[in-house]
């Protein structure tokens, strides 16, 4: 057994000196140290953090991978970390994790959880070719609209576009009956419809 594997399994830990030294040797960029700082952290951290998310905000992402993610973020920034006391390095990591957690909650709260779509449902904007379409049939429609009389025009206008009932078309053109308001909706759309190109 070589003299590093006999100190490995003696201590476990990558370095045995306090945590403060570590930091300051991390902030001058020993990678070493930031190992050790790393292992030292990691597990007590992700105990602290277990069940700290809520559930709703669990989706892609777990505890370990927010705990690593908020770590990683607070070692990118270790050169403004000040360790002014034993233990401020787990403090600072716990508050980390803290606001990383917070992101998720508001993240979740801006983004309602996704809701699965009908099958059936129809997108609200038209593609091209359905405006095309659209704009096609409206073009024969107003040409055809525009060859009727004026009093068959009134009543398909009334009909279809401010969708009257026949009751109101009989009041409002003064029709003698219901019957004969729908008469005149029926002979003036039949004369709208023969207007129309045969498709």
């Amino acid at each position: 057994m070589t003299r590093s594997a006999s100190k490995r399994a003696d201590n476990p830990l990558i370095s045995d000196e306090p945590t403060i030294d570590l930091v300051i040797k991390a902030q001058s960029g020993d990678a070493s140290a930031v190992e050790a700082l790393l292992q030292r952290s990691l597990p007590s951290l992700k105990r602290w953090a277990r069940g700290r998310l809520p559930a709703a905000a669990r989706g892609h992402l777990d505890t370990g991978d927010l705990v690593q993610d908020a770590v990683f973020h607070a070692v990118k920034r270790l050169h403004a970390f000040e360790p002014r006391r034993v233990g401020a390095m787990q403090a600072y990591l716990r508050r980390s994790v803290l606001n990383r957690i917070r992101d998720e909650v508001r993240r979740v709260i801006r983004r309602p959880p996704p809701v699965e779509l009908p099958e059936d449902l129809r997108a609200p904007d038209q593609s091209p070719l359905e405006q095309l379409i659209k704009a096609e049939t409206y073009e024969h429609y107003r040409d055809a609209l525009m060859r009727l009389k004026p009093r068959d025009r009134a009543v398909v206008v009334a009909r279809l576009e401010a969708e009257w009932s026949t009751g109101e078309i009989q009041k409002k053109f003064g029709m003698p009956s219901d019957s004969a308001a729908r008469m005149t909706v029926l002979r003036a759309m039949r004369r709208l419809l023969a207007e129309l190109p045969a498709r």
